[in-house]
């Protein structure tokens, strides 16, 4: 077969599971562990949190498969309107692999288009509120030893089912059910969620933070990647892939994507076919991650960030930075925080901070000087 008729296998698709899931081996093998010991494991509640594109959606998809290939079920929702709804009917047709589903709520059907429809023919309305008909759910998969992984992206504070969803599910883990929970989302969302008093337990949860990949992680899968793909790619070429990319999961796959599009038809991808696959890389994440990220800071942030821009070496002294503002410990202090919750700011301790979002750092030079 010829090389350009192998598709492209990087997937820089948020959410789709790359074919190597890069630097995430810690964290995967504590839930996946939590999986086979079952209820008691704290990893069966578990927070994925870290900035856009450091790669929650996939991991959170890739640990909903772990757990149907252990035995469990899975329910997999985002934080919107509507949420517990969509998560009693995710758990209802995954229930009924198993068992059959009460007469009151007997599947009629199943449409697909840009959403997933589903149908019920209900006799009467489901009894009891959302907690007892989901406890009537989690009974008929105890009867067959079967647990269910409820599986949130994207968390928000505001969202009351959110807040409703973890209190309930404090009370399904006291009343000694098989069920887990995972959830991911951006590290502001996710600390508004935790300083909610009532869903304080979250605070007791798995709280696993996806920074940047290491380097020796990213060629590993990089070269895994292409060779996979049926292709080659020499380690000059690996190495300037790796350099751009820094450590960030999603612009791996873009990088990967990009340079293998260069030259489809060629064997062995080069280190021109990288450089341009790098410029083309480069042009998607200021679109897609960037500029967002930009828009959602105020004025005090952007404040701080360019106070940080006169340090050559990457990282800034928060003493130097308060210098430059003309402002005060607590002031530098706040910000920090703020930036941090955003995940904009690594923390790097002895009062050095970094810009943790790659290439952000040249994005805000050009903006703000």
């Amino acid at each position: 077969m010829e090389a350009g008729c192998v598709p492209n296998p990087f997937t820089p698709t948020f959410g789709q599971i790359p074919p190597f899931m890069a630097g995430r081996s810690e964290v995967i093998g504590e839930v996946v562990r939590a999986f086979d010991r079952g209820m008691g494991d704290p990893n069966l509640v578990s927070l994925l949190v870290g900035a856009r594109g450091a790669g929650k959606t996939a991991l959170l998809t890739y640990l909903a498969e772990e757990a149907l290939s252990r035995g469990w079920v899975t329910a997999s929702v985002s934080a919107v309107p509507g949420m517990l709804e969509d998560i009693e009917e995710r758990a209802l047709v995954a229930a009924g692999e198993f068992v059959e589903t009460p007469d009151r709520m007997r599947l009629r059907g199943i449409s697909v288009g840009q959403l997933l429809g589903i149908e019920w023919d209900t006799r009467e309305a489901p009894a009891g509120n959302w907690r007892t008909r989901m406890g009537v759910i989690l009974d008929m998969l105890a009867e067959h030893d079967v647990g269910l992984v409820i599986v949130v992206d994207e968390v928000r504070v505001d969202l009351e089912e959110m807040v409703q969803l973890a209190s309930v599910y404090q009370h399904f883990v006291r009343e000694g059910r098989k069920v887990a929970l995972l959830m991911a989302g951006l590290p502001s969302k996710v600390s508004a969620l935790l300083r909610d008093d009532s869903v304080s337990f979250l605070r007791r949860s798995s709280y696993h933070y996806l920074g940047r990949v290491d380097d020796y992680a990213v060629l590993d899968a990089l070269r895994k990647t292409v060779e996979a793909g049926g292709r080659s790619i020499g380690s000059a070429a690996l190495d300037e892939a790796v350099r751009a990319i820094e450590g960030f999961p999603y612009m791996m796959q873009l990088v990967g994507y990009r340079m293998w599009d260069v030259s489809p038809d060629d064997r062995e991808i080069s280190v021109e076919d990288v450089l341009r696959g790098i410029g083309y890389a480069e042009h998607d994440i200021e679109r897609k991650i960037l500029e967002t990220t930009f828009r959602e800071l105020s004025r005090g942030d952007l404040r701080f960030l360019a106070a940080m821009l006169e340090d050559e070496g990457g990282e800034s002294s928060t003493v130097d930075i308060g210098r430059r503002l003309g402002k005060k410990g607590n002031y530098v202090s706040q910000y920090k925080r703020r930036l941090m919750a955003q995940g904009v700011l690594e923390d790097h301790g002895h009062g050095m901070v970094s810009i943790g979002i790659p290439r952000f750092r040249d994005y805000l030079r050009r903006r703000l000087l």
